[in-house]
């Protein structure tokens, strides 16, 4: 059997790399998208820009509210 803090411990780890694994791709996806729309139509890079940063630090949130709940455990 685990004792408490060896869950806790797991839990945090776990708590961490859900937390950080798909904002993670979520961002890539967005940028990687962003850099195919621009090579495809570059005039629309003044566009994009403002939209893609939104986008990423949005998804870049998730993974903040992940840490602030592996502060909050106990």
């Amino acid at each position: 059997m685990l004792d408490h803090e060896s869950m806790l411990a797991m839990a945090k780890g776990f708590t961490m790399a859900i937390g950080g694994i798909f904002p993670a791709l979520a961002i890539g996806k967005i940028v990687s998208k962003a850099m195919e729309s621009i090579g495809r139509n570059p005039e629309s890079a003044g566009k994009l820009f403002v939209p893609m940063l939104l986008g990423a630090a949005f998804a870049e949130a998730i993974a903040i509210y992940a840490l602030v709940v592996v502060f909050t455990l106990k």
